[in-house]
């Protein structure tokens, strides 16, 4: 235990979060993501279980520790509704706002169809899994720099 981490960040994920570079996408996603596949082919290898929190749990978590990138205009992707690309559902919806609230800051979510969200997972550094219930919770985070 560590004083600051939040308890849910065990050693791999501060392992994880603390090798990415700027630019590097970290994927959070919920159980019914294909996550152990897609893990095998990100620039880490790794996949990193978060048993017991969902998606806005360990967003909050997460983002407590890893600045969002400020260069780009949607540093969080979320994966697609299928037939309803413009749907935000409560889960996407809940994860927006912890990534406001960690960064301080209006944060605009982008979208990413759903096999070109897969696409994208494979390219990241890491694929952090949840035991979220609800569909559709898979993001793609953009990490930031710390400027102080």
């Amino acid at each position: 235990m560590l004083k600051g981490v939040p308890p849910i960040v065990g050693a791999e994920l501060l392992w994880v979060l603390e090798s990415m570079g700027h630019g590097d996408d970290l994927v959070l996603v919920d159980r019914n993501f294909p996550a152990d596949s897609v893990a095998r082919h990100t620039v880490s290898g790794r996949l990193v279980r978060l048993a017991g929190a969902d998606c806005p749990q360990a967003a909050r978590a997460i983002l407590s520790l890893f600045p969002l990138d400020d260069f780009v205009e949607a540093p969080v992707q979320r994966m697609e509704v299928v037939g309803e690309p413009e749907t935000l559902l409560e889960v996407h919806r809940e994860v927006l706002a912890e990534a406001r609230e960690a960064e301080g800051r209006e944060i605009v979510m982008g979208s990413i169809e759903r096999h070109a969200f897969y696409a994208e997972a494979r390219k990241s550094y890491a694929v952090v899994q949840t035991t979220e219930p609800r569909p559709y919770g898979c993001f793609l985070l953009k990490k930031g720099v710390i400027f102080d």
